[in-house]
């Protein structure tokens, strides 16, 4: 049951900033928000298809995948929240690779900071849009002043 909530409380957070970065982002958030949910889906329905047991390699492609989509938005667009989400990306794409490599690390401990780092990316691409809409509110403010 608490796996559950945990589950629906994530989705509704995960939806909510979606939404949020198509109706106030900018070309460069809805691109992050749309391959981070894109990615999502993707996941879980590897995940389902795979009973969850283990860690499937197309997991390691759809990160792999983000993280080049986030590199490409850092490097189109010069913004920060990119950069800061490559980052986080990168780590999760590296425990994929300790992983992958059967480094002597608890395997939990990697879902663990795996399903952490989702949720920084989360925040980075909210931040994104809220200044990307601010800065557009501002951006009409003097355009009707002058």
């Amino acid at each position: 049951m608490v796996n559950i909530v945990y589950a629906i409380v994530g989705a509704v957070f995960m939806v909510g900033m979606a939404l949020f970065a198509f109706m106030k982002g900018g070309p460069a958030e809805r691109m992050g928000a749309g391959a981070y949910l894109f990615a999502w889906f993707a996941s879980i329905i590897l995940q389902e298809n795979s009973g969850f047991r283990g860690l499937p390699a197309g997991l390691f492609l759809i990160d792999l995948a983000v993280l080049i989509v986030f590199v490409g938005v850092a490097w189109r667009y010069r913004q920060s929240w990119p950069v800061w989400a490559s980052g986080i990306q990168l780590i999760t794409v590296m425990a994929h690779v300790m992983m992958l490599a059967k480094q002597p690390v608890l395997l939990g401990s990697l879902i663990t900071v795996m399903n952490l780092n989702g949720y920084l990316i989360i925040g980075c691409i909210v931040i994104g849009t809220f200044y990307a809409w601010q800065e557009r509110r501002a951006a009409m403010l003097v355009g009707r002043n002058s």
